[in-house]
């Protein structure tokens, strides 16, 4: 509860900074995405895998003193194991630019300006909190649209076992990349987008061993809506490519999945 109570708030708090700060631009999305993704082996107790529906709701936008990123997950697969079972998982990143809020360009070499990050992970049946205050550096390589660098710390603040959760765990970092890259072959347009995260070894609260992970989640997206109904940048088809090294900090789970997306914009 105390968890949804948080992800309301911040939505509203969102919502408040757009209206108090006129965007300067803002997307929101609705996905749907199908695939087999693997249970971890800690959580497995009928089956390794199991086909999996996500229905995520995904905004973005830029304001005067920099940028906002918000999703949510409702994930629901078909095994009963208590494992992705009508759950959600959500993630918040609010970026302020040093460059907008003190008005002198901050950057160097390849860097354009650089951020202070404030986010949030939460999941839900797994009481899980972890806050990741941090910095962002922005590239701008030809051609993307953005491409950042984010290095976070990764700090526990979870429900723990005794509280019907998962184990809570030490305090650890997080280095993530994120990009979006448009491009065209003939007359169609298409987009190659996601992130790429590496996070750091820790220990859980009974002090077992928690394994860094890989998680990279690239999708590459057909403007669909320009193509048959010369909408553009209105409805999208394609794939995302899930590669979890190390799943959730299992070291016997190395996730390598396709899943069919759909997206909405509006």
């Amino acid at each position: 509860m105390k968890i949804k109570l948080f992800l309301v708030s911040a939505i509203i708090s969102l919502v408040s900074i757009s209206h108090s700060h006129a965007a300067i631009w803002s997307t929101t999305e609705i996905h749907y995405q199908h695939g087999t993704l693997d249970v971890p082996i800690f959580s497995q107790t009928i089956a390794a895998s199991a086909s999996t529906d996500t229905y995520t709701l995904q905004h973005a936008s830029g304001w005067e003193y920099g940028d906002n990123f918000f999703f949510m997950d409702y994930i629901n697969d078909d095994v009963e194991d208590g494992f992705n079972d009508q759950d959600f998982y959500a993630e918040l990143y609010l970026n302020f630019s040093l460059s907008k809020i003190t008005g002198n360009k901050v950057a160097f070499g390849p860097v354009k300006d650089v951020g202070i990050m404030m986010a949030g992970n939460f999941a839900g049946d797994a009481k899980v909190k972890k806050y990741l205050p941090g910095i962002r550096l922005a590239l701008a390589p030809p051609g993307f649209t953005f491409f950042n660098i984010d290095i976070m710390a990764y700090i526990d603040d979870s429900d723990g076992v005794a509280r019907g959760g998962a184990p809570t765990e030490d305090n650890s970092f997080l280095v993530d990349f994120n990009w979006d890259y448009p491009f065209t072959i003939g007359n169609q347009f298409f987009n190659f987008t996601g992130h790429l995260e590496y996070a750091g070894s820790r220990d859980n609260e009974f002090g077992g061993k928690v394994s860094h992970w890989i998680l990279a989640q690239p999708q590459l997206r057909w403007d669909v809506g320009q193509a048959l109904f010369n909408k553009k940048n209105v409805l999208f088809t394609g794939i995302e490519y899930q590669h979890w090294q190390n799943k959730l900090g299992d070291d016997s789970t190395d996730e390598k999945a396709v899943q069919f997306l759909l997206v909405w914009r509006f």
